[in-house]
């Protein structure tokens, strides 16, 4: 037989890009690579997968970024400083907190403000001597922020003048009552200019071990008050370790990308919108930068025709944010122009229930870059599943190829692990994941089972360990016995060109027992009528799956800091105004 008959096996179709992925596992985590795994024995005796060459402690993580002295770090506005002089003020903070003021390991320090310089100083400043930063929601109002600080009872308040005019009357009325930093403005116990003067003489390093606590960060609390998640050095070392293997991975899988990244020869820059008190824009973006000498430009509030000319100015390399920014972002007219993004190696987002035309969108007006998702939560310090570059292409609509210091579970209704193929409830356990919600010990039982944390996510893993995320659990809806994915039903009203926005839930319903419900935003300019969207869903989904009421809303869809849609709130307003518009 010839050599050039196609049933030559060297002629066989090239492996999938997932196929490629699960080699490069395979390969980097062997015995003496660079992501080399190691069994580890957690606090409550069960063993986990870790990575051998994570660093011990969170202060181990700050201090390699000290090798990158004079190189730029963190921007905003006019302001710009380089690792020297944060390092300068972080150190000086801390000695002062420590030696004056009596600031200990394991002592809780509150950190309340936007994004901002002064925010990574504090948050550097505790960590370097033990105690445990907690940074609040800044867009929490007082009620918020006050729960947030009777929950956690921090012995230091660092924030700035707008958030200590939202609490500062109150603070008195709580059990334990901080001492306050406002680090722009008037007010407090102590001056920020004091704190961070130079003149100190150093302070003393604890000795921590790896199950030393380290973080407590607040779940977004779309529905409920929100609580604290509490995580120990080890989880918080191996999240951050892990986003180095993902960037590996990603490397590897799309070498042409990478090569006309480093062609450009620029320091890498992220554009910084995601709030620092959340996972994502703490861990992902100003940790990862601290460690490798990258730059982050902070804004004060998004705004995407802004966001654009910083991108123009900065030469910013990376933009990570909420799928709505990314949306804005690349909506804006001449995204795509090299003027405008032309240095930009990629766009990131979340990786669960993404609208098709965000994915459409972003393979079609950025191809060939390192774009990606992920999926993780705040309790499992952001580590789950992503992909970027090729892997992204193959699979648009998946959250990504599984991290390989977590186990997970797709499981049925009695709990029982479900094969490949099969949609589930996610379920996850590994070294990454939290101790538990700070003083909740009921709230942490309702999300544990035999050490898996239940994630409320409903997801499928495929022959390559690519999970996709179909929907939440509560987002599930149960018209007469049919089961409608929320998500479904938005990707498919989110084709219609006339929308901005799409949100669906259910709702009660006298006769279904629930009934479809969506609420919409039309573009700016554009004519939308619940009739014609309705009309256009029968089209393309079943009968059962197009909404009973259609919402068209004149302003946009709430949503909490991290980006996520606040469909409670939405409840609220559908179920009082019956239907009108909103």
């Amino acid at each position: 037989m010839s050599s050039t008959t196609p049933n030559n096996p060297a002629q066989a179709a090239a492996p999938s890009v997932a196929a490629q992925v699960g080699a490069l596992r395979t390969q980097l985590t062997s015995p003496g690579a660079p992501f080399e795994l190691a069994p580890v024995t957690l606090k409550d005796g069960s063993t986990a997968s870790a990575y051998r060459n994570a660093f011990r402690t969170l202060p181990d993580v700050l201090n390699a970024g000290r090798a990158h002295g004079p190189m730029e770090f963190l921007i905003f506005g006019d302001d710009r400083w380089t690792f020297d002089r944060f390092f300068a003020a972080a150190d000086a903070a801390a000695s002062r907190l420590q030696k004056q003021y009596g600031l200990r390991a394991g002592d809780r320090v509150a950190i309340a403000m936007r994004n901002r310089p002064e925010w990574a100083v504090a948050l550097v400043a505790a960590a370097l001597l033990g105690a445990v930063p907690v940074p609040l929601n800044s867009f929490g109002l007082n009620s918020e922020l006050m729960s947030n600080l009777e929950d956690t009872t921090p012995t230091w308040l660092i924030c700035d003048s707008d958030r200590f005019e939202r609490v500062g009357g109150s603070l008195g009325e709580l059990k334990m009552v901080p001492k306050v930093v406002v680090v722009d403005g008037e007010g407090g116990d102590v001056r920020w200019s004091d704190l961070i003067a130079p003149g100190h003489d150093g302070y003393d390093a604890p000795e921590l071990l790896p199950d030393d606590r380290a973080l407590i960060l607040f779940t977004s609390g779309a529905t409920s008050r929100a609580k604290g998640v509490e995580s120990n050095q080890r989880a918080v070392c191996q999240a951050i370790f892990n986003i180095d293997y993902i960037s590996a991975v990603a490397a590897m899988s799309s070498p042409e990308a990478v090569g006309r990244i480093m062609a450009r020869k620029l320091q890498p820059t992220t554009l910084s919108a995601v709030p620092l008190f959340h996972v994502s824009g703490l861990h992902a973006q100003l940790l990862i930068s601290l460690r490798h000498g990258r730059r982050l430009v902070f804004v004060h509030r998004w705004d995407p025709q802004s966001a654009i000319e910083t991108i123009r100015k900065e030469n910013v390399t990376q933009f990570n944010g909420a799928p709505s920014m990314v949306q804005q972002l690349i909506a804006q007219p001449g995204f795509e122009l090299p003027e405008n993004s032309g240095n930009l190696s990629g766009l990131g987002f979340g990786g669960a229930g993404l609208h098709q035309r965000l994915i459409t969108d972003v393979l079609e007006k950025f191809p060939g870059r390192m774009s990606g998702i992920g999926f993780g939560l705040t309790e499992s310090n952001g580590v789950c599943a992503a992909c970027s570059g090729r892997l992204f292409e193959e699979h648009p609509a998946a959250s990504g190829a599984l991290s390989p210091i977590i186990d997970i579970r797709i499981a049925g209704v009695n709990g029982e692990a479900l094969p490949a193929g099969e949609s589930g409830e996610v379920w996850l356990r590994g070294v990454s994941l939290m101790q538990g919600y700070w003083g909740q010990p009921k709230a942490t039982e309702a999300v544990m089972q035999d050490g898996w944390f239940r994630t409320g996510d409903i997801g499928v893993i495929d022959a390559n360990g690519v999970l996709t995320i179909v929907d939440r659990i509560k987002d599930v809806i149960n018209r007469s016995g049919e089961k409608i994915a929320a998500v479904e039903v938005e990707s498919c009203l989110m084709q219609h060109d006339a929308l901005e926005e799409a949100a669906v839930f259910s709702m009660p319903h006298e006769v279904t027992g629930e009934q479809v419900v969506a609420v919409v935003v039309g573009k700016p300019g554009a004519e939308v009528s619940e009739g014609a969207l309705r009309e256009f869903v029968s089209q393309r989904l079943a009968a059962y799956k197009v909404p009973n009421l259609i919402v068209v809303r004149g302003q946009p869809l709430p949503r909490n800091p991290a980006g996520k849609m606040l469909k409670s709130n939405l409840r609220k307003l559908v179920d009082e105004l019956n239907g009108t518009a909103v």
